[in-house]
């Protein structure tokens, strides 16, 4: 059973945080405002289709959300009431931080949740066409049907809850497509165990920091404050705090000669992993990465085809961000060509990639790999829509590709403890590495290092690990040594699914 976990965060605002992990802890800040009388609280949103299905991409938007004090109106959780675009896809082992908005403190009996608009990319390996629009062994865009189920009121445990000024408190929101998703691929959210909602624990548990990540573009920096404000794809806006703990990366020379909080300039895209959400609404970041300079158009997806024609590689690739969605829409088809003067890289950060592994050139790429891809100035091309919600087919040639983690689900089916190795069985209903004519599970071996961080872990260590155990696994997907089956996945994360639910 696959769960995504949507976390919202309530600060003297309430911050909305995707969230497959766990609660975001407060961070130290002086800020504090106790006239507002407000508190941080977090909701998180986590994640089977009909057989022969396999699910690319899932997104729905969060288009109300709301508390009911024990006395008093409801109060929003949406900044403007704007709706939020979820993409579920993204949630097997990080999490993204969305929103925040003000919440008095005061005690709450219920949390109503609506949502809206749910669009599917599908793989079509059944024994029939889907609903006349989805040939077999083709890659569809749908937009399914969401019956009357779509708000959602929740009023059972963990409510009713006391919400105290300046004090976290975070809900866990688990979303189950297995039960959500019918056999005619429209959606219930209502449907037993579709949905459900816990309250998370105050204390994070071991690992990255659990908050999310958030990508936009750098609107202004406040040197004096320690501050800088982003925007995202959305049109949303964030102050985010540094502090000495704040790493930064992937900064080049051309724009400083040593990473730190003065390489930030307006108009820089990049990567926010939020630590914490402060008492006065703002976020703390633990790493903030340069991605590229707004003039530079970037996407980032999944690779889900690689052909040769003419002696020149093509990647299909399945859109999941990128800064403009107007133009490169979440969930569109990108055809991508490669030429041989391209720049391949790893987004490794500090963490050490093991030797033996390589990603150097279009012989490298591999399909399930997420990537980010630089787009060659000028070639950039859309053409109609490709499918019922009407995403444009999209096509480029890449300047620059750039191996990033992948996030991938199964079964641990065998354990190798010298060499710190294991055997994940891949689910063939979601989000995996799989092959146009052959929807089957796959077998990935997992590599792990002393880096490597584990949450649900009996031991939160390797020596944890039991074989038949569920995971979701983070990290780079290498196709070499060359030919070799199965593939290689270092591991950033490692994430234990209870009773196999995921």
């Amino acid at each position: 059973m696959r769960r995504f976990r949507v976390s919202l965060s309530l600060s003297l605002s309430l911050g909305i945080i995707l969230l497959f992990l766990a609660a975001c802890g407060q961070g130290p800040n002086s800020n504090t405002s106790a006239a507002n009388n407000s508190a941080p609280v977090s909701l998180s949103i986590t994640d089977e289709p009909p057989s022969g299905v396999t699910v690319l991409f899932f997104q729905v938007s969060l288009t109300a959300a709301s508390l009911t004090p024990a006395s008093g109106p409801s109060v929003s959780l949406l900044s403007n009431n704007t709706p939020i675009q979820i993409d579920v896809t993204q949630l097997q082992a990080i999490s993204a931080f969305l929103s925040t908005a003000n919440v008095p403190a005061a005690t709450y009996n219920s949390l109503t949740l609506t949502f809206a608009s749910p669009q599917l990319v599908i793989f079509n390996a059944s024994d029939s066409a889907i609903a006349s629009t989805c040939p077999l062994n083709t890659v569809c865009q749908l937009t399914p049907q969401i019956d009357n189920s779509a708000t959602l009121t929740f009023s059972s445990a963990p409510f009713p809850v006391a919400i105290s000024a300046n004090t976290p408190l975070g809900f866990l929101l688990d979303f189950h497509l297995n039960e959500v998703i019918q056999s005619d691929l429209s959606v219930n959210l209502g449907v037993a165990n579709g949905v459900t909602v816990s309250e998370l624990p105050s204390t994070p548990p071991p690992g990255p920091p659990p908050c999310g990540f958030l990508f936009g573009t750098v609107q202004s920096v406040n040197a004096s404050q320690n501050q800088f404000t982003i925007q995202t794809a959305w049109g949303r806006t964030f102050t985010i705090d540094v502090n000495s703990s704040t790493t930064y990366q992937n900064f080049p020379t051309s724009v400083c000669s040593t990473e730190g909080f003065s390489c930030l300039a307006q108009g820089q895209i990049v990567q926010v992993q939020v630590a914490s959400v402060q008492s006065d609404g703002s976020l703390l970041a633990a790493t903030v990465s340069y991605i590229q300079e707004a003039s530079q158009q970037v996407v980032r997806g999944n690779i889900i085809n690689v052909s040769t024609t003419s002696g020149t590689t093509v990647m299909t690739l399945l859109l999941h961000w990128s800064p403009n969605a107007s133009i490169l829409p979440f969930g569109g088809i990108a055809t991508v060509t490669v030429p041989s003067t391209a720049t391949f890289s790893v987004d490794s950060g500090s963490f050490t990639i093991p030797s033996g592994l390589s990603f150097a050139s279009a012989s490298d790429l591999l399909v399930g790999q997420q990537v980010q891809v630089g787009v060659e100035s000028g070639t950039l091309s859309t053409s109609g829509p490709n499918g019922p919600w009407a995403p444009p087919s999209v096509s480029f040639t890449a300047s620059s590709v750039e191996l990033e983690p992948s996030q991938i689900t199964g079964t641990i089916t065998n354990i190798n403890s010298s060499e710190s190795s294991f055997t994940l069985t891949t689910f063939p209903n979601f989000f995996q590495p799989w092959s146009w004519s052959n929807w089957t599970s796959t077998q990935i071996t997992v590599q792990t290092t002393s880096q490597t961080a584990y949450q649900g872990v009996s031991t939160d260590s390797f020596s944890g690990l039991t074989v038949n155990s569920v995971v979701s696994v983070r990290g780079w997907l290498f196709s070499t040594p060359s030919g070799a089956t199965p593939s290689t996945l270092v591991a950033a994360s490692v994430m234990e699914r209870p009773n196999g639910f995921f």
